[in-house]
Parts: C-alpha cells; structure tokens; sequence
C-alpha cells in the first residue's frame, strides 16, 4: 500500500502566503524608486537599514535584513561602487568594516523613505486602526514563534 503524498494547500499555507504578499508590497513600493535612482529591492533594504542604523557590518545589515548574506554583500559593493554607501574600518576593531550612507545615498534615502511610509499609508488606510494594532501584534507574535521554531530545529 502506497502513501499518498501530502498535497500543499498554498492559499493557506503561511510561508507561501507571506512570501507572496511581500513581494507584491516590495514590488510597488520598488516601482517608485527603481528606475529613478537606478536600485532594486536589496538595495533598497540596505540602503534603509543602513539609513536607520549606521556602522553596520555587511553581515549585521544580512542579520536584520533576513536576506541572504551574498546578495547583501553584492548590493553593498554595487551601493559601495555606486558612492551611495561608504566602508570604513571600525574604530575599536580595524579587522571590523562597517558600513554607512554617503551623502548621496542619504539624499537618496531621504527621498525614497517618506515615498515608502506614504505607500505603507495608503495600504494600511483601509484598515481600522485596531485591525493595525492586531495586525503588528500577530506580526510581532509571529516573529517570535518563527524564531522559536528556527532554534528547535538547529537543536535537533
């Protein structure tokens, strides 16, 4: 007797679900900055992670992110290439390079943040303001499970 394999329901399976929703949210907000500033969804990430936290490493900024540290380490030397984000060597650890916006990504960061916070705006306004609260509650909640769930299955 043979088992039948397990059918994925991707209309509820959750990784499915936010993996989808988050490319679409990315997608449209990268619509407003993509072909103006010449930068693509990773870019971006490290551009504004770098713009709310300064003299970050490389791996820290992959570390926030959750994206992949060789997409990471390739946005940094195109934003680096670019004079949009500056390296330096840290001033306790000289081994230790971290990473900061030069003057032009910071204008450019300035330019795109609030393009970003106005779209976030426009999504979020069809919702009353405690299905907002619920919403980042489930998603603060969610975030704390998945971490959970990462560490049980590295002590496997």
């Amino acid at each position: 007797m043979s088992l039948k394999p397990a059918t994925l329901d991707l209309e509820h399976f959750l990784p499915y679900r936010l993996s989808v929703l988050s490319n679409r949210v990315s997608g449209a907000i990268a619509q407003m900055y993509s072909e103006r500033f010449d930068l693509g969804v990773t870019e971006w990430r490290v551009m504004a992670v770098l713009g709310r936290y300064p003299d970050l490493s490389a791996g820290e900024v992959a570390q926030r992110t959750a994206m992949d540290k060789v997409a990471v380490s390739r946005a940094v030397a195109g934003l680096v290439e670019a004079g949009r984000v500056e390296r330096d060597t840290h001033d306790d650890d000289r081994r230790r390079s971290v990473l900061r916006l030069s003057a032009e990504g910071r204008a450019i960061h300035d330019e795109v943040a609030p393009l970003a916070i106005a779209f976030e705006k426009r999504l979020l306004d069809g919702m009353a303001a405690e299905e907002r609260d619920v919403l980042f509650r489930l998603l603060d909640r969610l975030d704390e499970l998945e971490l959970r769930a990462e560490a049980d299955l590295g002590a496997r």
